[in-house]
């Protein structure tokens, strides 16, 4: 029964990421309908709209922390893993937009503890890779997190057909080599 239930949630949520993604004023009423289940099974597991929209927003948060730690460990080079990770994080930015820009200004104690998570294992990749020599030793790695941070949120917003491993390329690329035609003197 229990896993039943589970299965129930999750095609609840994925419902309402579609509808809400297509219509964030769109209704419980429309979100069942587009899970296939009565309006009375969406209310009987999420008591009003901010309940269901909160749990979206948990449900992602947790999807991301996956992703994150789906990539390889740290006993694979340091720019392979920015690189999977990227993809992976990718892949769950696009796939649960509506409720990764609820993510962001979330102040659910889950949600929070859960960004805190992947921001200090974000803060390990690049002092690995500082350390390995492909982050300059003078860059400020919480710094350099928010600017990775800003690049994958740009990607993910205005991906336009591009799949996740050529963003993750550009993302990757972008954060390591800039965008300037050939290495810019030190200011």
């Amino acid at each position: 029964m229990r896993a039943d239930a589970e299965r129930t949630v999750r095609t609840i949520l994925e419902a309402a990421e579609r509808v809400l993604s297509a219509d964030p004023a769109a209704t419980m009423e429309q979100i069942a309908e587009a899970a296939g289940v009565a309006r009375t099974t969406v209310h009987r597991r999420f008591a009003t709209r901010d309940a269901l929209i909160d749990a979206l927003t948990e449900w992602a948060v947790r999807r991301l922390a996956e992703a994150v730690d789906a990539a390889p460990d740290a006993s694979a080079p340091p720019l392979v893993t920015l690189y999977q990770v990227t993809a992976n994080v990718l892949e769950v930015k696009i796939g649960w937009g509506f409720a990764m820009t609820r993510a962001g200004r979330s102040t659910m104690p889950e949600v929070v503890r859960v960004q805190a998570e992947i921001a200090a294992k974000c803060d390990e990749l690049f002092l690995r890779a500082q350390e390995a020599g492909i982050v300059r030793d003078d860059v400020d790695l919480v710094w350099a997190r928010r600017v990775y941070y800003a690049l994958l949120y740009e990607a993910s917003t205005g991906h336009g057909t591009e799949k996740p491993g050529a963003l993750a390329t550009l993302v990757v690329d972008t954060l390591l080599r800039g965008i300037a035609a050939q290495p810019a003197q030190r200011l």
